[in-house]
């Protein structure tokens, strides 16, 4: 019997217009109902994570930052958080300046940027990066461009500094893929990963791994897919990635998730 499933926001909780269809939710209220989590797992800031959580009726714990935070909002508690050295997030600052990129910092749940953003609630960085750091921890860098180049010459650099890039463009791992921009890389930690937050996170609750079940649609999603009981891929996902989990559902906007937590619900909850 499965007692806890992780969900990925984009592409697969969500359909294409970033909705939740109703069908998704009641699907997992009826799930959470049976005394199973379900918690969202997100490349995004924690405090995003949470909105989507409440609003989708799942559990009250949420992992952020591609497994760089643990948080259950119910009880107002932070399970784990996993922050970048003062001098990574430097480097990294640096490296933005030089490649006049877009860099977002997550910080204390809010966005910290190098440049204005369309999202009103982004905060420009107006002092000395080194200052910044000291009172504020950073789990996780963000680079954006339109420019490939320019993100293929950062992920470059990253790579000899050995700091861990936990997502990015698809086109970018699959040069077969659409080029769709803006082009993004999100580092953290190394070792930081969606699947070792589902460790911290079954390990926190007594939960057997294999009692777990997780749902994605992209390459940072292989990580969950790698510790968790049972895998479930979405309709559109690159087919390497179909290829090699335990189940496909249908895609994001046919509701994929919903029809799978529906099956389950019916054959083993």
């Amino acid at each position: 019997m499965y007692k806890i499933i992780f969900i990925d926001i984009d592409g697969t909780l969500r359909n294409d217009r970033k909705e939740i269809t109703e069908k998704t939710k009641e699907a997992i209220h009826k799930v959470v109902e049976k005394g199973i989590y379900v918690v969202i797992c997100s490349g995004r800031p924690g405090k995003y994570v949470e909105e989507i959580s409440k609003e989708a009726l799942a559990s009250s714990y949420v992992i952020g930052c591609n497994g760089g935070e643990i948080y259950d909002y119910k009880e107002k508690k932070t399970i784990y958080v996993n922050a970048l050295e003062d001098e990574e997030v430097i480097t990294l600052w640096h490296m933005a300046e030089k490649y006049d990129v877009q860099l977002i910092m997550i910080s204390n749940g809010k966005r910290i940027v190098r440049k204005q953003t369309d999202d009103e609630t982004d905060i420009i960085l107006e002092e000395l990066i080194e200052n910044f750091v000291i009172n504020n921890p950073v789990t996780q860098c963000v680079f954006s461009s339109m420019e490939l180049e320019s993100i293929q010459s950062i992920k470059e650099e990253i790579n000899l500094k050995n700091l861990g890039i936990v997502n990015l463009s698809k086109c970018l791992i699959n040069n077969e893929l659409p080029k769709e921009k803006p082009f993004f890389l999100d580092v953290t930690c190394n070792g930081t990963s969606k699947g070792e937050a589902i460790k911290k996170l079954c390990e926190y609750l007594k939960i057997d791994l294999k009692d777990s079940v997780a749902l994605g649609d992209s390459y940072n999603d292989l990580s969950m897919f790698d510790v968790v009981g049972h895998s479930v891929v979405m309709g559109n996902a690159p087919e390497d990635i179909k290829r090699i989990v335990d189940e496909v559902t249908d895609t994001n906007n046919e509701d994929g998730v919903a029809k799978f937590l529906e099956k389950l619900n019916k054959e083993v909850l």
